[in-house]
């Protein structure tokens, strides 16, 4: 598996878009054979090729509970626990280099590629999470809100931002020192925000405004995720059984860092109107389509 992994990176600390894009489907496709089940055993050399080249033969859906007692995926995750292996850091390294890039579709493609691959990367593995705590990682989510880049990308950007703020108080304190309340109002106002990003920064609105639940895994070693990320976290917390010390500690320090509905209502009224209709909408269970 570091062997995998090596190569993608190889490509993704690359400037070419060739190698870029080979990058994120190597990933890709590793996720897949770390996450996804095979119809029948394959061997060494046949999955290091599905690897390097996915996309042809996608695998059956393997049940999230499962993953807890996947040798390949209990080895991902503590390869991920490291830096030196750390996906989530090469990914945000290289979206870094992508946003140095000018605009044309290819580059957007990209962009929105690498925001797919670190919502399922922070889902996957919760810890990577922390490093949306530093300024400059989140400024890099804020910034893809600017009106110069295209409403797909906006809106990927927009539950990219989901995925690291779920359940970790620490990088939403982050979020909004930077003034990322201003960023997520101002697109919602601007006349050139498209309906359908509109939408997006609404559903993160209710989000934002929903009670703080410190660390992942959390105390009661559950997840919780809004619908408008469609998956289901919380099976895959469970498959971990008891939590670690490490983790407990974890939600012990950040249990005086977290903001009730009030207190972030307080704040985003500073910025936006209406904010109490959302926040009888989220008290009366009709966000998120009633689940809430």
């Amino acid at each position: 598996m570091e062997a995998l992994l090596s190569l993608s990176f190889d490509n993704l600390s690359s400037y070419d878009q060739g190698k870029i894009r080979k990058g994120l489907r190597q990933i890709d496709g590793l996720l897949a054979e770390v996450c996804l089940s095979s119809a029948s055993p394959k061997s060494a050399a046949e999955k290091r090729r599905s690897v390097i080249d996915p996309g042809k033969e996608p695998p059956p859906l393997k049940k999230l509970g499962e993953l807890g007692s996947d040798p390949a995926f209990r080895e991902f995750f503590k390869l991920q626990d490291g830096f030196e292996w750390n996906v989530a850091t090469r990914l945000i390294n290289c979206l870094d280099r992508l946003l140095g890039k000018s605009n044309d579709g290819q580059n957007d493609l990209l962009i929105i590629q690498t925001l797919d691959l670190l919502q399922g990367i922070m889902l996957l593995h919760p810890p990577s999470r922390n490093l949306f705590s530093t300024e400059s990682h989140m400024n890099q989510l804020l910034d893809l809100l600017e009106p110069m880049w295209c409403p797909a990308i906006q809106s990927t950007t927009i539950i990219t931002l989901v995925c690291a703020l779920v359940d970790t108080p620490q990088n939403t304190r982050t979020f909004e020192n930077l003034e990322g309340l201003l960023a997520i109002t101002s697109a919602f106002k601007s006349r050139e925000t498209t309906r359908e990003v509109k939408m997006k920064l609404v559903e993160f609105l209710y989000f934002y405004l929903m009670p703080e639940t410190p660390s992942i895994p959390s105390a009661n070693g559950t997840l919780s995720v809004p619908s408008m990320l469609q998956r289901s976290p919380s099976k895959l917390a469970g498959a971990f059984g008891r939590l670690d010390t490490a983790a407990r500690k974890r939600a012990d320090s950040e249990s005086g860092n977290t903001k009730s509905t009030a207190e972030k209502q307080e704040l985003l009224g500073r910025f936006l109107d209406g904010v109490n209709d959302l926040v009888a909408d989220l008290q009366e269970g009709h966000a998120f389509g009633g689940e809430v």
